[in-house]
């Protein structure tokens, strides 16, 4: 066994059954991975290990490096009750079939399962959308006040997100509203296109409303990822138009009540 091969097997190890425990987290560290793009075959191998798709038996199955499709889902809910029942009912007919999904299950691929998140709006979740044989994400994270504060170092000033600034990526089509009660909205398109990794995540559509006392939400409206093990292929489009997104986002329904 070569210096390189147990190189990997034990960063492996290590990574090994920790768990994802947020949206956020998912999208920021394939975000990271992909932005570094690989300089070799090692490298690349590193860069899957470290989000925790295990490809070691690749190195003696070569059946093992074609994607495989998974099945698991969430918990079932009660029909008509749980969270995914109701987003649902919150979108557009056509929009496809919707399941609560954990990212720290399809992705991460994490056994035991960390225990859910804490959840500050109603439908707080990861959702899979299946349509035309595809399978696109759609994910719902609101923040209090106090947990926005903390991410942006205490400022109260509301960033404006079409200004880019320090290197972070260009946000296209982004479209900024100033809403009559107080309220910001944004949302744009990302190419999601960093760089090497994995997952590799598809184009997708984002959203983020800035409440007037300065809690916020934030929508993914994704085509979905590519990876050794995936629920289905990418949809050709995000599950939502502009405008089915910019509606949703603007529902109360997604907010916790007053």
């Amino acid at each position: 066994m070569s210096d390189q091969v147990r190189e990997l097997l034990r960063r492996a190890a290590e990574d090994a059954g920790r768990p994802v425990i947020s949206t956020e987290a998912v999208y920021a560290k394939a975000a990271r991975v992909r932005w570094r793009r690989r300089a070799g075959v090692s490298a690349g191998a590193v860069c899957t290990v470290a989000l925790g798709a295990f490809v070691v038996p690749q190195l003696a199955s070569p059946e093992a490096r074609a994607p495989q499709t998974s099945s698991v889902a969430a918990p079932a809910e009660p029909s008509g009750t749980g969270r995914a029942a109701r987003l649902t009912r919150l979108l557009p007919s056509g929009v496809g079939s919707v399941e609560e999904v954990s990212f720290a299950d399809i992705i991460k691929h994490a056994s035991p399962l960390p225990p859910e998140p804490p959840r500050t709006g109603p439908l707080d979740g990861q959702y899979a959308v299946r349509k035309d044989g595809g399978v696109g994400y759609l994910t719902v994270d609101v923040r209090d006040a106090k947990a926005v504060g903390r991410k942006l170092g205490g400022s109260p000033r509301v960033k404006d997100l079409c200004k880019v600034a320090n290197g972070e990526p260009a946000r296209t089509d982004c479209v900024r509203e100033e809403l009559s009660d107080g309220r910001v909205l944004t949302v744009w398109s990302d190419a999601m296109d960093y760089g090497d990794g994995t997952p590799q995540w598809g184009p997708e559509l984002a959203a983020r409303l800035v409440l007037a006392d300065g809690s916020e939400l934030s929508v993914r409206d994704s085509t979905g990822f590519e990876a050794d093990i995936v629920q289905g292929p990418l949809l050709k489009t995000p599950p939502l138009t502009r405008a089915q997104l910019r509606e949703l986002v603007l529902r109360p329904e997604l907010l916790p009540k007053a």
